[in-house]
């Protein structure tokens, strides 16, 4: 049985709403569900691009598909946490999947490329929604000391949708059409906003936060910009246009302003002060390459696999699975080590080396290269991102003061969702102009081949081999080409690693390294007494200990464990103005009140609380009993908990509060479906 307390705090947040048995898989089924969905369409066109393009034109700009979606779900994160704060995080998921089934009925209707890409901004509004309030909403519904297992399965399921979505693509598009790549949404969305009614609780929201709406906008604004003119450069425009040199110069003022608007806000988006430090800057620059490699790979590998191997659309997925079983390996194996040892620089060190070999493997790449052999250049390929995109986070969070854990962690998975806008936009604009070099002559030297016969990519190879090769070796010359202008990126990361200072990992920090989506996820908005709470929480009951009982058992030492456990229980329920009430606890435990009542009236006895046993109250011994324990856990927190060098011992008692308060309140309400109180339950704590 685990102790749990209530602490005195000055703020305290509005209490959860815990979930157990069903009720709980349920909730967390809808919530896995809306991740999905978000994670599945950052990639799930990859396979189908071809296709696309083949139905309707706008070759110049297919990287925008990917681009547009990336970018407004990026914005949205940053926005869309502090909403859920605001309105409550229920209203605000069931609102995002509402955005994202109309952004992908859109999607599935258009008619030509500014349509598609257009609805695609709409789909990644919604699944900024989605990715970040899921996050959220685990914390709402999940005790504490159980929610590390059900966040670190949320990440596998971004994860592992996120480079899956490829695959899938392809299956859809050989089976059905591309239209399908986002019509299927509709009615899985829609099975989310019916089962979140009835699964998920609303939880209410708290005060009016303060939104960085201007942080936002230019930051989003600028960014566009540069995406735009790295797009239309060379291709809808040259590079020496007044448009080209109007997009790139009012997109470095943006940027500016949004610096200016950071240094002033009341609560920045991003603080320029972190820049200060050499570790966040690296790890931002780091992540922002990463992210640049790997969506800018994933997106044209299947270009090249459908036009110049002739794969299907689903073959060109399965043909990507080397890459994700390469990365998956190193980062797991990486985060792993991390959490164990503290060691991490080694990490990004050989994984930009590994990106730059797969890159420049990759480039050797021709129409004769064996699928054996493309597998492995692949598979390095993939080893060499998952050494480095993992363990970023963890970097930032132990290089920072604990005041700044939120912004640190929005901003270095910010740095690398943007790096994923700007590789798949760059990518394609070096694609682009490449192909448009070689292909007219191509053409011209092939008899009897049309344009049309390239609309798609099974249209070219329904032709004959030997009449379509210089075609073939066009894309083949396009594609790894671009492969080979990445490679000086990939070595970019390995110089930032190779200059990236050696911190010691907070022990609090580095079992996250575990979590394999933290490589993947949108930019998670958490406020710095958040984090806080969870890094005091995971210290005072990680390693299957309890810091809390100990501590007061030894203020306390006339207690049992059992004693110690009922006086924290009845603090933590009438603290928050609740009755604490021994047969409502016992079944909110699943455990025969019979069980409990004898230590309650034992420790009302021994004059530590007093009442009936349905409305049990502190006396002053109890009271100045609980006062010690906060006291001790704030010393042993400040003298246990590296970082806290400098921190207000006020900030630490409000997040000890927060910490032990949420294992108290959260398991104080009975069960929605539990058998009664007194049968022969096992204990759920």
């Amino acid at each position: 049985m685990t102790t749990t307390a209530e602490l005195p705090s000055r703020a305290a947040p509005s209490p959860p709403v815990a979930l157990v048995g069903r009720a709980r898989i349920a909730a967390f089924a809808t919530i896995a569900m809306g991740m999905l969905l978000a994670a599945l369409d950052a990639t799930i066109v990859s396979t189908a691009l071809p296709t696309i393009v083949g139905d309707l034109g706008g070759g110049n700009h297919v990287s925008w598909v990917v681009t547009s979606y990336l970018l407004a779900q990026t914005a949205t994160t940053v926005v869309v946490g502090k909403l859920g704060d605001q309105f409550g995080r229920t209203r605000v998921f069931q609102l995002s999947v509402v955005v994202f089934i109309l952004g992908s009925a859109l999607c599935g209707l258009s008619e030509g490329m500014a349509w598609l890409i257009g609805s695609r901004a709409i789909q990644g509004i919604g699944a900024g929604g989605l990715s970040v309030t899921a996050t959220a909403l685990i914390a709402d519904i999940i005790p504490l000391r159980e929610r590390g297992k059900f966040q670190g399965a949320l990440g596998a399921v971004f994860g592992v949708a996120t480079v899956i979505g490829p695959l899938l693509g392809g299956l859809l598009t050989d089976g059905f059409s591309w239209r399908w790549c986002f019509y299927v949404n509709v009615p899985l969305a829609a099975l989310v906003i019916l089962a979140a009614r009835f699964t998920i609780p609303l939880v209410p929201g708290g005060a009016k936060p303060r939104i960085d709406y201007a942080g936002m906008t230019a930051v989003a604004l600028g960014a566009s910009m540069l995406i735009l003119a790295t797009s239309f450069g060379g291709t809808t425009y040259a590079w020496g246009s007044w448009q080209i040199i109007g997009l790139l110069v009012g997109g470095v003022v943006v940027l500016g302003v949004f610096v200016l608007i950071e240094t002033r806000a009341a609560e920045p988006i991003l603080p320029i002060r972190l820049f200060r430090s050499k570790v966040f800057a690296d790890c931002c620059a780091l992540s922002f390459v990463v992210g640049f490699t790997m969506l800018g790979a994933m997106t044209f590998l299947p270009t090249f696999f459908q036009y110049v191997e002739g794969a299907s659309a689903t073959f060109s997925g399965i043909r990507m699975l080397p890459l994700v079983i390469g990365l998956m390996i190193t980062a797991t194996a990486s985060g792993n080590v991390v959490s164990k040892t503290g060691h991490y620089k080694i990490f990004p060190v050989v994984g930009g080396l590994v990106m730059a070999l797969g890159l420049f493997l990759l480039s050797r790449m021709d129409a004769s290269t064996r699928v054996d052999v493309s597998s492995l250049y692949l598979f390095i390929l993939g080893l060499g991102i998952g050494m480095s995109m993992q363990i970023l986070t963890i970097i930032v969070q132990s290089s920072v003061a604990y005041a700044d854990l939120g912004v640190a962690t929005s901003g270095v998975t910010f740095f690398r969702t943007m790096g994923s806008a700007f590789g798949a936009a760059i990518f394609g604009t070096l694609y682009s102009n490449f192909l448009k070099g070689r292909l007219p002559e191509a053409i011209a030297e092939s008899p009897g081949v049309r344009p049309a016969d390239l609309k798609t990519p099974s249209a070219l190879h329904s032709l004959d081999a030997g009449v379509i090769s210089k075609i073939v070796d066009a894309y083949a010359y396009s594609l790894t080409h671009v492969f080979l202008w990445a490679v000086p990126v990939a070595l970019v990361a390995f110089v930032l690693a190779v200059l990236l200072p050696r911190v010691k990992l907070h022990d609090t920090v580095a079992p996250e390294a575990n979590d394999l989506g933290s490589g993947f996820a949108a930019p998670e908005s958490l406020h710095s007494g958040e984090i806080l709470a969870r890094r005091i929480a995971q210290l005072l009951y990680g390693e299957r200990r309890d810091r809390v009982l100990e501590l007061l058992q030894s203020d306390e030492p006339d207690l049992n464990a059992a004693d110690v456990w009922a006086i924290v229980q009845v603090n933590g329920l009438t603290g928050s103005g609740r009755r604490a009430d021994v047969v409502q606890l016992a079944w909110s435990r699943q455990l025969p009140s019979a069980v409990l009542e004898p230590i309650f009236r034992r420790v009302s006895e021994a004059g530590y609380v007093e009442g009936p046993l349905d409305d049990l109250t502190l006396t002053p011994r109890g009271h100045a009993a609980v006062d010690r324990l906060r006291e001790s856990l704030t010393q042993w927190v400040l003298t246990h908990l590296e970082g806290m060098g400098d921190e207000d011992p006020d900030d630490v008692r409000d997040a000890i509060a927060t910490s032990v308060r949420r294992i108290v309140i959260e398991r104080a309400d009975p069960p929605e479906k539990s058998a009664p109180p007194d049968a022969d339950l096992p204990d759920a704590a």
